[in-house]
């Protein structure tokens, strides 16, 4: 009978793995939940605006939708605010890796992001997902996860595909390099099959498709953005830039921009009929100052400098010496045009306005302090550029305050699109573009944007749309286009597609609309899992 307490002991723990089976995989009746989804992001939620307007979108339709990625930044009120969110947060690597190399830290770090995603999806969500969003990249360990999670708990996979994770990792360590090798079988093998694939443009759909092979319902999700990022009035830039005054009252701002008043005036706004008091030029002043007599609406001063934003994360595939060069430049044509012996069109002063944290920031803020304040010859005197990190409450106001956007994206596959272009053009913002093959899916030249390719040709677009600004002709014409574009008369059909410049219209909208078009029907035809019920 010596072979009875093995057989025992195998036995139960038979019975223990199939009820540990059947708890993780199988959930409860229907009548006693709601639909959910797991949208998994290994990044900073309040930094990941699409998988947050994922979230939202899912919890609205309402699914029971659990958030798993990492804190930090702030995650946008509007989902705050929406039942059926839960925010599930996963633990950060160490700081002390980042001091090793590459090749060592990396295993670390991966080994401890499985540890933390595997404790998120089996326990601390407890009911299996019926469907699990994922973004790529990053692909390792993330896709793996999914795959294996997917088979235990029984859900659907749905990879999300922002970009190629192998391709961002070769511009660290070169094409040819083993980990970037390895890095795409990777992605080629657990992002081939799933049950839908989503795409941010036609040519990541067109080239996945031919070379993976993808298995699995395929859908184009162009970004979108939300529908509270519009075109500012001049009360809500007045609000924004009465709380940004501090910056305009420092250097390299102070004495560059014009005299302004709290709570009165702003280097951009003022409210013409109401007393002023003593400029304000060099100390923020409370807005309980002055008299409050009365206080006609503000309205945009017509000496203002000309607000260009970029939005970045500091990252190898943004250039941003192609932007200092291209302030230098432009810094040189305000001079000439704007000496009084020179007739014809006026150029204005520039506040640049940078938002964003990353690695490369300090570097171009220090090259950039140089030329701005003239060590080594002769200081700026037309142009300011300056970085500021904003509340995602704030960001669509500075957008749509702004006069001009710049993106300096250029893509490490040349498949995927900037969302802070469509965040722009949400808000009635048109944008220089540095080009790149698949930009014309989103910048039609001439009509929501222009593009470049060199620091002489981003100055030279800054002079053509600037000329005779706030009164800029150029500028004014890609404005109206985006605000026909983006606010049709009710009622009025799309009209017929055509090839060239001439297609003044080009298929928009907000998130909502794009989502619900595209990602609703595909949840719709999914067949829960009845037979797994009993």
């Amino acid at each position: 009978m010596t072979w009875l307490p093995p057989l025992l002991s195998t036995a139960v723990l038979l019975w223990l793995s199939w009820k540990l089976w059947r708890f993780l995989k199988y959930p409860p009746p229907p009548s006693f939940r709601h639909r959910s989804v797991v949208i998994l992001v290994l990044g900073d939620i309040g930094r990941s605006p699409r998988m947050m307007y994922h979230a939202e979108s899912f919890a609205r339709i309402p699914f029971e939708t659990y958030l798993i990625g990492y804190g930090g930044s702030e995650p946008i009120p509007s989902l705050k605010r929406v039942p059926h969110v839960h925010f599930v947060y996963l633990s950060e690597p160490p700081s002390f890796l980042s001091k090793f190399p590459f090749v060592i830290s990396a295993p670390f770090k991966i080994g401890l992001q499985i540890a933390s995603m595997l404790y998120a999806l089996l326990f601390q969500v407890i009911n299996p997902p019926e469907f699990i969003l994922v973004q790529n990249p990053p692909s390792i360990p993330t896709l793996g996860m999914v795959w294996l999670i997917s088979r235990i708990r029984g859900s659907k996979v749905i990879i999300d595909w922002h970009n190629l994770g192998h391709t961002i990792l070769a511009l660290k360590l070169g094409d040819k390099h083993l980990f970037v090798r390895l890095a795409k079988k990777f992605e080629a093998v657990f992002g081939r099959v799933a049950y839908a694939h989503l795409f941010v443009t036609q040519a990541m759909h067109d080239f996945l498709v031919k070379e993976w092979d993808l298995v699995g319902i395929k859908a184009i999700l162009h970004d979108r953005p939300p529908k509270h990022f519009r075109r500012m009035s001049a009360q809500s830039v007045h609000r924004l830039f009465r709380e940004l005054a501090p910056h305009f009252t420092q250097a390299p701002l102070a004495g560059f921009v014009p005299p302004f008043s709290l709570p009165y005036s702003t280097p951009f706004t003022t409210t013409p009929s109401a007393p002023h008091p003593k400029p304000l030029t060099s100390s923020a002043q409370s807005d309980s100052s002055g008299t409050y007599d009365k206080v006609s609406p503000p309205e945009l001063r017509s000496d203002r400098p000309a607000l260009i934003v970029s939005s970045t994360s500091w990252t190898p595939d943004e250039d941003f010496s192609i932007l200092l060069r291209a302030l230098e430049l432009f810094e040189k044509k305000a001079r000439a045009a704007n000496t009084p012996s020179k007739s014809g069109k006026k150029l204005p002063k520039l506040v640049v306005i940078i938002t964003g944290k990353g690695p490369q920031k300090a570097l171009f803020m220090g090259k950039l302090h140089k030329l701005q304040t003239g060590k080594g010859g002769e200081g700026w005197k037309w142009v300011r550029c300056v970085s500021m990190w904003l509340e995602a409450k704030d960001y669509p106001i500075l957008l749509g305050s702004a006069d001009l956007g710049v993106c300096l994206h250029s893509s490490s596959s040349a498949l995927d699109l900037p969302m802070k272009v469509v965040d722009m053009f949400g808000c009635g913002l048109p944008v220089c573009a540095l080009d790149f093959p698949c930009l014309h899916e989103l910048v039609k030249e001439g009509i929501n944007g222009v593009t470049f390719q060199t620091a002489e040709q981003l100055a030279n677009r800054f002079e053509e749309l600037l000329s005779s600004f706030p009164n800029a002709p150029a500028l004014a014409a890609l404005r109206s286009s985006l605000h026909e574009s983006s606010h049709p008369p009710p009622g009025t059909p799309p009209p017929p597609r055509r090839r060239g410049k001439e297609d003044v219209h080009w298929e928009w909208g907000t998130w909502d609309d794009n989502w619900n078009k595209v990602v609703h029907p595909i949840i719709l035809s999914d067949i829960t899992k009845e037979d797994a019920w009993w």
